[in-house]
């Protein structure tokens, strides 16, 4: 460029563009895509790449009986992050095991790996989901205020629960039965003030004959068979 160019020559834009912009609406009139950006920073469709959605399940686990299995199995929840809503254990049938229920609020893709990431630890021997028709209990213990004990009786009896102490100040009482029993007690008592509660988180079995674990027996099975050869075989020798 030669020192004889003006500056209003150098400034003379290309006469197809517009020397206000590309023709079109504003930016505040043109349509904003509906989304949001993944890890990667792409933009997903919202329909299509909807979050899955949770459901609650009951897993069911038959564990050897040793010490330090419970620990095993809540830090493996710790590090996987799983939503746990309630973990109880008790024994069974069969001598040095125990059973595991667990309430999980998952995903489906979540429940399976809660399943598969059990079945790997060592002391666990089975694991299952139980259906939506299993038999699930639970128990809660609540303090509550003692001025109007008539009106707690009654609360109590009308949800088949028991009084375990009763004194001038607060009153105690303990209610069995499935979830949603347990949740409309809470409300009720909560007219008293609730002091101090306590709540087992559900425990469950499988209905009828259908085992609560994949292949699990009854320990009684092999017991009752030899007392049922030793009446077939000594019954009849007089």
């Amino acid at each position: 460029m030669s020192s004889d160019d003006s500056p209003d020559e150098q400034a003379e834009p290309h006469p197809e563009i517009p020397r206000n912009g590309l023709p079109g609406p504003s930016p505040d009139e043109r349509p904003h895509p509906e989304g949001r950006r993944n890890a990667k920073g792409i933009r997903i469709d919202p329909e299509a790449e909807a979050e899955p959605e949770q459901r609650s399940a009951v897993v069911s686990a038959l564990v050897e009986h040793e010490p330090g299995v419970l620990s095993r199995v809540s830090g493996l929840f710790s590090r996987r992050q799983f939503n746990i809503e309630s973990l109880t254990v008790g024994p069974t049938t069969v001598e040095g095991h125990a059973r595991i229920t667990l309430v999980v609020e998952e995903t489906d893709l979540g429940i399976d790996q809660v399943k598969k990431q059990l079945a790997k630890l060592k002391p666990v021997i089975q694991v299952g989901e139980l259906d939506d028709d299993a038999v699930r209990a639970e128990l809660v213990v609540l303090k509550v205020r003692g001025e109007e004990p008539d009106k707690v009786q009654a609360i109590t009896e009308m949800y088949e629960g028991q009084t375990l102490d009763a004194g001038p100040r607060t009153i105690t009482v303990q209610i069995t039965g499935d979830q949603q029993k347990i949740d409309d007690a809470i409300d009720a008592f909560r007219q008293f003030g609730i002091i101090e509660i306590a709540r087992t988180g559900q425990t469950a079995l499988a209905r009828g004959d259908t085992p609560t674990t994949p292949g699990e027996e009854p320990g009684h099975a092999k017991e009752t068979d030899e007392r049922t050869d030793e009446v077939q075989t000594g019954t009849y020798d007089d």
